[in-house]
């Protein structure tokens, strides 16, 4: 088998924040980011792949997975030439793709896939309404209608879930897209910065990450107290500490 890109899928329902956080990773160095709505938008229409896509999609219809296997390929290895994407240094990390488990099955002569991102929302109802402020934002009336919407979701929870049972469990993460973007970027750098660091050197520096190095937010300098633990996100809030020894102090002082 040819040499396979070490890769990350983003997976989740339509509305779920793929593309979102897909952009923010791959501004980090040592991510690279491809998503396959990227991959048609810098088809060249007058090529032979061009001219396949340009055949089905001018009817509404959706390209054979082989023929869309084939351009995400042919594009990947366009931006290997151009040394765009180095395969050597960063992590591959894509949306969009695989969207059926027969793509997902053509895709492991190219992909090795170490670990998926499941992005997931509890309240399917909260992510329509999520979609739908998205396409009016974006002027997109079409998209902003109820039943477009939820003929996507169907597609998904029909085609797309099933991918998830094509690959082991033990590299699935399930992460809460609910959240501001930050928040949902910090629970997924918490699996993937582990996997990049054990495949790969420091991509400022080049040097091997030493192992068994902890998050850095739970580094503690020497001599430091340990910070105090803030409230409870769920609306609790933690009882403040008693200062002294609890004794009250003189209502009075003596003349």
């Amino acid at each position: 088998m040819a040499h396979r890109y070490q890769t990350v899928l983003l997976f989740g329902a339509p509305g779920s924040g793929k593309g979102t956080q897909g952009k923010i990773l791959g501004q980090i160095p040592g991510f690279y980011h491809l998503s396959c709505g990227e991959v048609f938008r810098t088809l060249d229409v007058s090529s032979e792949l061009g001219k396949v896509f340009m055949q089905y999609s001018s009817k509404g219809l959706l390209v054979p997975d082989d023929a869309t296997v084939k351009m995400w390929h042919t594009n990947m290895h366009a931006r290997t030439i151009l040394s765009d994407y180095k395969p050597h240094v960063d992590l591959l990390v894509l949306d969009g793709i695989p969207r059926n488990v027969n793509q997902a099955r053509l895709l492991d002569r190219y992909i090795n896939v170490l670990q998926i991102i499941h992005l997931v929302c509890p309240d399917k109802e909260e992510m329509i309404k999520r979609l739908r402020r998205r396409a009016l934002k974006e002027n997109r009336i079409d998209d902003a209608k109820e039943e477009v919407i939820r003929k996507r979701w169907d597609v998904y929870e029909r085609e797309t879930f099933p991918v998830l049972d094509h690959y082991d469990p033990s590299i699935v993460k399930t992460v809460n897209a609910v959240g501001s973007p930050a928040r949902v970027l910090e629970q997924i750098l918490e699996h993937l910065v582990p996997v990049q660091e054990s495949h790969f050197n420091n991509p400022v520096t080049g040097e091997p990450v030493p192992p068994g190095l902890p998050p850095p937010h739970r580094q503690e300098r020497p001599g430091s107290a340990a910070p105090a633990a803030s409230p409870a996100r769920n609306g609790q809030h933690s009882k403040p500490a008693s200062r002294g020894k609890g004794k009250p102090k003189a209502a009075a002082r003596r003349a």
